[in-house]
């Protein structure tokens, strides 16, 4: 494989992604879901998923968010390694690694001072869900209700996104306990743009390319 077939410049396969293009989306995926979740904690608002876990393990025991995130989509690689293959597990468990070192390297290089809850949920919320829509078109996730949404899309044809809502939904309906309603209200905000724009966006009808 010359060079620049590797890069995709010139990919005459429409229905597979090369080695190159897939490190690429990995990457921009990981780097912009990083980016989204460190809008939404500059805010002091959560996700849903097991980064919404990990936020509420960081702001009710001062856990780090990044190890939090990475530990808790540890379970899920025995479903992705037995139902979704190799190749799918090892993008997906780069892609926790690197945004969940990126989430945290992130106050090294900027700093939001300040930004509106409102502004906050829907940018990170959007930004979380390009992110997420990258790495699924790399045929990678963020692990958790991510690998279980792909499975169930895969396997019984119910879309992800709507899956990623429900359980985001469950979780964010535990922050009660341990946050303000205002950031339960603005969180579920973020966390309807970003579910909306992975059901709208990821369908396997629409995109094939593995």
């Amino acid at each position: 494989m010359s060079l620049i077939s590797a890069l995709g410049f010139w990919n005459t396969n429409a229905a597979r992604h090369t080695p190159i293009e897939d490190v690429q989306g990995v990457f921009t995926g990981s780097v912009v879901s990083a980016l989204g979740l460190y809008i939404l904690a500059s805010a002091g608002l959560l996700t849903g998923s097991t980064a919404g876990v990990a936020f509420l393990l960081h702001y009710a025991l001062d856990v780090n968010f990044g190890l939090a995130f990475f530990l808790l989509n540890l379970p899920f690689f025995y479903l992705s390694l037995k139902r979704l293959g190799w190749a799918f597990t090892i993008k997906t468990f780069i892609a926790i690694g690197l945004t969940s070192v990126i989430a945290d390297m992130q106050s090294r290089f900027f700093v939001i001072s300040s930004i509106h809850p409102a502004w906050a949920a829907l940018l990170g919320g959007l930004l979380l869900g390009y992110g997420l829509l990258a790495l699924y078109r790399h045929r990678a996730s963020l692990g958790g209700v991510g690998i279980l949404g792909i499975y169930l899309q895969e396997r019984f044809g119910i879309r992800a996104g709507l899956v990623q809502l429900v359980i985001d939904l469950c979780v964010l309906t535990a922050a009660f306990f341990v946050t303000l309603p205002s950031v339960v209200f603005y969180s579920v905000l973020g966390a309807v743009a970003l579910n909306l724009f992975v059901t709208i966006n990821h369908r396997s009808d629409r995109y094939i390319a593995l």
